[in-house]
């Protein structure tokens, strides 16, 4: 078979927009899972003592980004000092006395990755624990209903319904194995509120109506 001067050129162009293509598909999908310049200035601007500031509903630009879905974070995110000190910042927040909170996702302090702080109320003392790439699999049948708040929404609670039980799965940060574990009753609870926030929504969604 032969080929003109025109076919080749033509091939030629085509071959470099699939090349263009492939470069722009594979570094979406790299930076999917890479803090954003802005992230990481969030996370440096201070030490694992620091307190990062909540956002809130009552600031636009804060609502905007409490409504957006987050991002899982890659292995190589995980295992590095950047995201052990996010954790570190997240468990420093919200269990700081003007805080006095009992969990805390990412996106609350403008850090759009699934990562959640939670306290675990079903372990002895209570510890706090944070989950990167955190989702909930399983819910139960069965439900329970109680007050919320939410350090997001600011003077103000409601009633919701959750499931008594749920499967959660998350990256475990020492293994980087996948790590699935049931938690029931109010811990539960924390982790479906926390988790909501990665998907963008608040718990003023899903208020209880009998």
């Amino acid at each position: 078979m032969s080929f003109t001067k025109n076919h080749i050129i033509t091939t030629l162009k085509i071959l470099s927009i699939c090349t263009v293509a492939c470069t722009v598909i594979c570094s979406c999908g790299t930076r999917e899972g890479s803090f954003s310049k802005k992230e990481l200035s969030l996370i440096l601007s201070g030490d694992s003592s620091t307190l990062m500031r909540v956002l809130t509903i009552e600031n636009k630009a804060d609502s905007l980004l409490l409504r957006r879905p987050s991002l899982l974070l890659s292995e190589r995110e995980i295992a590095s000092d950047t995201y052990k000190l996010l954790a570190k910042r997240l468990v420093t927040t919200v269990s700081d006395s003007t805080v006095d909170g009992v969990g805390l996702a990412a996106p609350q302090v403008g850090i759009l990755k699934r990562v959640v702080a939670v306290q675990r109320y079903d372990k002895e003392g209570a510890p706090f624990e944070v989950y990167p790439n955190i989702r909930i699999t399983e819910y139960s049948a069965e439900k329970q209903t109680g007050r919320e708040g939410c350090l997001s929404v600011p003077d103000t609670s409601g009633i919701v319904e959750r499931a008594q039980s749920v499967v959660i799965s998350y990256t475990c940060p020492q293994t980087l194995e996948t790590v699935n574990d049931t938690v029931q009753g109010y811990t539960a609870v924390i982790f479906q509120h926390e988790t909501d926030h990665l998907d963008g929504v608040l718990y003023t969604d899903k208020l209880y109506c009998e």
